[in-house]
């Protein structure tokens, strides 16, 4: 990728300290431009999260594997030798939650929604302010530690079983591999089965009423959750146009 100033990328200079950062968090940073890269560490170490870094999409999901679990939020660059970001975000949302910030120079329109459209928590056109990035991050991660606590109970509806104490969902005996935010999404349809949930009804319950990012978010994880939980047969989960979601007892389907 051609060498690009880092005082064009980032508008503005080391910020404040922020003591409302999460306690040390860490952030996967990927970018491949060496300055920008040393640029960003600097920045966010200043703010007290803990960085690991790659240079390119190979070494990105290396890193990624390795840590999983202890990531708090990956900070992605689109244009990246060997593996573009787009990918690495894809491979990431096949088994993982955690939030990712899309960033990159590119400004066109369907390149913002196919990162959206693949799972990206939010998404930042350079060049940016580091005080609005450092402020998409604390919003990022502070929404993925505010899930409130689910009472232990078992829901059944129709083939599905979602057991809250051991955090699992079944479907005829067979258990499904949800990520976190899937169950979750799963959990809410299921608490109001058979009731139509609005979009935005959805985004305040998993995402939190602060959630600033695109509100298609709910679409993409939908279908996540739907090719998953169904079967050739029948889909649980009802579009009902213009409003939004119902799971609806799909018993004997």
């Amino acid at each position: 990728m051609q060498s690009t100033d880092v005082s064009r990328i980032m508008k503005g200079g080391l910020s404040g300290k922020h003591w409302e950062a999460q306690q040390m968090a860490t952030i996967l940073l990927v970018e491949d431009e060496a300055g920008l890269l040393s640029y960003l560490q600097v920045e966010l170490k200043f703010e007290d999260y803990d960085i690991l870094t790659a240079t390119d999409g190979v070494e990105a999901l290396e890193t990624y594997h390795a840590n999983q679990g202890n990531i708090d939020l990956v900070l992605l660059d689109w244009m990246l030798p060997k593996v573009d970001g787009l990918r690495v975000l894809k491979k990431i949302r096949q088994t993982d939650d955690v939030p990712v910030i899309m960033m990159t120079a590119k400004d066109y329109v369907g390149d913002k929604v196919a990162g959206l459209d693949n799972g990206a928590d939010d998404y930042i056109t350079k060049p940016f302010e580091i005080e609005e990035l450092l402020a998409r991050i604390r919003v990022a991660i502070r929404r993925q530690t505010s899930q409130p606590v689910e009472k232990e109970r078992v829901y059944r509806i129709g083939h599905l079983v979602l057991d809250t104490k051991a955090r699992s969902v079944k479907r005829d005996g067979d258990l499904i591999a949800l990520t976190q935010r899937e169950y979750n999404l799963l959990l809410v349809l299921m608490q109001h089965a058979n009731q139509v949930l609005t979009r935005d009804e959805l985004l305040n319950l998993i995402w939190g009423v602060n959630f600033e990012g695109d509100p298609n978010i709910v679409d993409v994880y939908i279908r996540y959750v739907r090719k998953k939980i169904d079967t050739s047969k029948c889909s649980a989960i009802r579009t009902v146009r213009g409003i939004g979601y119902s799971l609806r007892d799909d018993h004997g389907e």
